[in-house]
């Protein structure tokens, strides 16, 4: 079976609705709580990679943060909006589950299903 890592906040809904979903198949994905230990730029990028999007595209744009960091600016590069990501990490989009080789976000909870096919 793959080793899957889920980028956790338990005090999200979805993220908890996500972990019990995987349980409910026997995987216990390891539980990386991101609000704790956020991603370095680099793994950032690799977790967008294998999303196959964009760094704007996993902003949460309905925090708070979003607006004070001016990042609704478009003109705003690649590597800035992944940077402030790591500096905020309520900023990611939760919950992610993660393989070697690809990655799902978790919205619906059960579009990570799509990991075990």
């Amino acid at each position: 079976m793959t080793q899957i890592t889920l980028y956790h906040n338990p005090r999200c809904s979805k993220s908890r609705q996500t972990l019990a979903l995987l349980e409910e198949y026997h995987i216990h994905p390891e539980i990386r709580l991101y609000l704790d230990q956020p991603p370095s730029p680099g793994e950032l990028k690799s977790v967008l990679d294998k999303l196959g999007i964009k760094a704007r595209a996993l902003l949460r744009k309905s925090e708070e943060a979003y607006r004070e960091l001016g990042l609704d600016n478009m003109n705003m590069n690649e590597a800035a909006l992944i940077q402030a990501m790591c500096s905020t990490p309520k900023l990611i989009e939760r919950p992610i589950a993660i393989t070697q080789e690809r990655a799902i976000i978790g919205r619906p909870p059960e579009a990570v299903l799509e990991l075990l096919s």
